[in-house]
């Protein structure tokens, strides 16, 4: 049996679980403690050291890791091995322009495969099936960490990349793709133009893994649905590794968590309190296999509960639900981390004043980006065709700054809805958490 696929340790009774853990949370401490001076700092600051950790009931005492102590020690500290040894990174945009870069050793990349392959085993997915991946791939770690588990389990596996969706279904049909891994919102799009196209008796698709942007249930059972299969969740984040932290098993009911390489905390976003099983609450984490760039109590910033309710796939890691929402302010539209500051850094740099509303949207299953920027009194005043002008270079510099297409309103001056608390900068109209 290939050592992915451990029924042992994702079968494991509780209590050995948490030796597991215990083991591998002391030794990455340490590991983290004699590598990464970043790290060593915030650890002497709490007044903590390696040796006041000897289980996982020590961990709250350690100081939490956040996205900007990643953007600090952007690029290289908060890595714990020698360069040499790093054979990868994958990234994540950041909100200045200032991005998250994520190392990997060998074993690293070994032990994200295998996280990976048992994502799609427990869709059913054998060494007899086709694997379709959309995900992007490059920096993103959707097609590479999806590519990876689909060899460790020995399926054939097709990399696709997203886009040219006539040639993703010409694939699909002639070499009988049985497993699409890709967005949700594009899976609802190839859905839909298979059946315009008359070619849904053509496909041979069995499920569906679909991950890096929030979906609702309707959501689901639309790409059920529409291309006859079964749809199943991923969830992961490139500062601990990519997609396969956890994952849907048949019962549907939440993800997984791989507790053999992960130890997930809620805890209170406000106080940082650790909050008991079944509370809702922020995700944290904590890498205890990896390498390179292993993270100790990372928020996530995503809100969700956690439960170790039994479960019928007979796998006892404990289950996270879809992420309820955000603790900050960062949006995921079609994949995309986005942030308000990054659309006020552009407007700022274009001689805009930060007078703004940005509305997000889902129209045919696929995610909308408006931005809404209001015209200074000199601006007011110009042709229509120099309005529009002004809006496709605004439109360019979105796209270059975000990575993804944001369509650019400029409304009259004070027209933007003021308020004495908290401006509303975002109207998010997908309802994605209910």
């Amino acid at each position: 049996m290939e050592h992915y696929y451990q029924p042992e340790i994702e079968c494991a009774s509780r209590e050995d679980i948490l030796k597991l853990q215990n083991e591998r949370l002391v030794k990455q401490v340490k590991h983290v403690y004699d590598n990464v001076p970043y790290y060593r700092k915030k650890m002497e600051e709490a007044g903590v050291s390696p040796e006041d950790i000897r289980s996982v009931e020590d961990l709250h005492k350690l100081p939490f890791i956040t996205k900007d102590d990643l953007r600090d020690a952007y690029p290289y500290g908060l890595l714990a091995v020698p360069l040499k040894d790093c054979v990868r990174i994958q990234s994540t945009s950041g909100t200045t322009g200032r991005r998250v870069v994520a190392f990997y050793t060998q074993h690293d990349i070994d032990l994200w495969d295998d996280c990976c392959a048992r994502a799609i085993m427990a869709a059913g997915g054998t060494d007899e099936d086709v694997v379709h991946v959309s995900y992007g791939y490059g920096l993103f770690t959707g097609g590479p960490g999806l590519n990876g588990g689909s060899h460790k389990v020995g399926s054939l596996t097709l990399p696709m990349s997203s886009g040219n969706t006539d040639r993703q279904i010409q694939f699909m049909c002639d070499l009988g793709s049985t497993i699409l891994c890709c967005t949700p919102s594009y899976a609802a799009y190839l859905g839909e133009t298979i059946n315009e196209k008359g070619l849904k008796d053509k496909i041979r698709l069995k499920a569906g893994i679909f991950g890096a942007e929030a979906w609702t249930e309707e959501m689901r059972r639309d790409i059920e649905k529409s291309l006859g299969i079964k749809a199943y969740d991923i969830y992961g984040l490139t500062e601990i590794s990519g997609p396969g932290v956890s994952f849907e098993c048949s019962e549907q009911t939440g993800m997984h968590i791989n507790e053999d390489h992960f130890i997930a905390e809620i805890i209170n976003p406000k106080t940082g309190e650790v909050l008991p099983e079944g509370e809702k609450g922020e995700l944290v984490f904590t890498s205890i296999t990896k390498q390179a760039f292993p993270l100790l109590r990372y928020r996530t910033r995503d809100i969700c509960v956690l439960t170790r309710k039994k479960c019928s796939c007979g796998r006892t890691h404990v289950k996270m639900t879809k992420p309820m929402g955000r603790s900050d302010d960062m949006l995921i539209i079609k994949g995309v981390n986005v942030f308000p500051s990054q659309i006020e850094t552009v407007l700022l740099n274009k001689g805009y004043a930060a007078n703004y509303q940005i509305i997000v949207d889902r129209i045919n299953n696929s995610d909308t980006l408006e931005v809404q920027v209001e015209m200074t009194s000199e601006m007011f005043s110009d042709s229509v065709s120099e309005v529009s002008r002004k809006e496709k270079v605004l439109v360019d510099a979105l796209k270059s700054m975000l990575g993804i297409y944001a369509k650019v309103k400029l409304v009259a001056p004070k027209s933007i809805t003021r308020s004495e608390g908290k401006a509303v900068r975002i109207i998010d109209k997908r309802n994605l958490y209910q």
